[in-house]
């Protein structure tokens, strides 16, 4: 599994909450992912993070 942010992003934190690992927030208010390939024990934190973000930015591909 592979994860982007797109511009939709507010930097609400909902993401780093739920999968700390994965994205973090800069200072700017812009989440980075931390990861190129998600770990396979991080795949439904990192599913949850983009069911639970409310701008619906995250992005995922199998």
């Amino acid at each position: 599994m592979r994860v982007t942010v797109n511009d939709g992003c507010q930097g609400c934190g909902v993401c780093e909450a739920t999968a700390p690992e994965v994205f973090e927030i800069q200072d700017d208010g812009s989440v980075k992912v931390l990861v190129q390939v998600v770990p396979q024990e991080l795949e439904q934190a990192v599913r949850d993070a983009a069911r639970e973000c409310p701008t619906e930015a995250i992005e995922i591909s199998e």
